[in-house]
């Protein structure tokens, strides 16, 4: 069984918008949810998950020199057990399928509504506490 340090979600929020980073650290703080580490790029996302020990990460599509995509296909070659969310501008059909491909557990369309963002932090949530 695991213990209860391994279901409590520690989130990191990766995405090269300051505004977009910093508001979805707000809105998740808010609602009291664990926020261990920010990252403006892939690269500085990719250590968050060792040094900071996230295992929810809010990965942003599009980034430059390396994507969200590219990021998240990383991280599970890697064998990282950590849950994705993938979130983008691009509501296109293509990108949705890539992101779940990529090893995204859902995907948010931005904009989102604050609550659309903590309904899917939560969802992961209880799959976590049912693990």
């Amino acid at each position: 069984m695991s213990d209860r340090n391994d279901q409590e979600l520690r989130i990191a929020v990766v995405d090269d918008s300051d505004f977009s980073r910093k508001s979805i650290v707000e809105i998740l703080e808010a609602e009291g949810f664990n926020v261990v580490g920010q990252a403006a790029s892939a690269e500085e996302g990719l250590s968050l998950g060792t040094s900071a020990g996230a295992n929810l990460f809010l990965i942003d599509v599009i980034m430059p020199e390396r994507s969200g995509l590219e990021m998240a296909k990383l991280m599970m070659e890697k064998g990282l057990s950590v849950s994705i969310i993938m979130m983008s501008s691009i509501n296109m059909e293509s990108i949705i399928i890539e992101s779940i491909s990529s090893g995204a557990i859902d995907f948010l369309a931005k904009p989102f509504m604050p609550e659309d963002l903590i309904n899917a932090v939560k969802k992961i949530q209880l799959e976590r506490a049912k693990m």
